[in-house]
């Protein structure tokens, strides 16, 4: 009796540890879903100000604005396409790790140009637009080389799959139509003297009768398998 006892009480605190587990699990997989929605809305409210400040005001404050704007946009959608290439093309992994490399002096130099956005002396800040433009291209350009050659690439693989399919489809096509390859002289002169004469019944097996259909194996839509008559009983 104690032994059963012994066992309930074991099973009870295995299930209270599970259900804890558990709910910290979905308590974790919570929080992270709202941090996710939280930066998301941030990040595009942050872009829809950009916008705005960058067709809206003109001299230091709207050039600050295009730059982090186009800094941004480039390399959000780098790291779109080289994530998702990734997890159906494992040699992109390398790429994505040089990407995560460029995203360390995208973010210094996204914080830089937020800060100077606040910087009082528009004069000093004029003067380092020139050097801060130079390094948002170089930015952008490697980001826009990477995402490109991930792009080109899947397209590439694409077209080679592609490819190889119509060579299938095209070899299955002619495999469908064997009736029409020509038989050699001797097989047709064969088939023409067993052939009988007209009406009589003999030789009933020639081209019609090769491609007529079975009524029992139509189905009611067209795009469906018909049953091939050789695999009925």
């Amino acid at each position: 009796m104690e032994a059963v006892i012994l066992i309930l009480g074991l099973l009870f605190l295995a299930f209270m540890a599970l259900g804890v587990y558990v709910t910290v699990k979905v308590v974790g997989a919570a929080k992270r879903g709202v941090d996710r929605t939280i930066t998301q809305a941030r990040r595009t409210v942050e872009e829809t100000a950009l916008r705005a400040k960058s067709f809206g005001q003109a001299g230091v404050a709207g050039e600050l604005a295009q730059l982090r704007l186009a800094l941004r946009t480039s390399m959000r959608a780098t790291q779109e396409a080289l994530q998702t290439g990734a997890a159906q093309d494992a040699s992109l992994s390398e790429s994505l790790g040089l990407f995560q490399r460029l995203s360390v002096h995208g973010q210094e130099l996204d914080e830089e140009l937020k800060r100077l956005e606040r910087e009082p002396d528009r004069a000093t800040v004029a003067s380092l637009l020139p050097g801060l433009k130079q390094r948002t291209e170089r930015i952008t350009r490697s980001a826009d080389s990477l995402r490109w050659a991930a792009r080109d690439r899947a397209q590439r693989f694409a077209d080679d799959d592609l490819a190889a399919l119509n060579v299938q489809i095209d070899v299955e096509a002619g495999a469908l139509r064997h009736w029409t390859v020509e038989e050699p002289s001797g097989a047709a002169g064969a088939g023409a003297e067993g052939a009988g004469p007209a009406g009589s019944g003999v030789g009933a097996e020639g081209p019609d009768a090769l491609t007529a259909r079975d009524p029992r194996t139509q189905t009611g839509y067209p795009w469906q398998k018909t049953v091939r008559p050789e695999t009925t009983n």
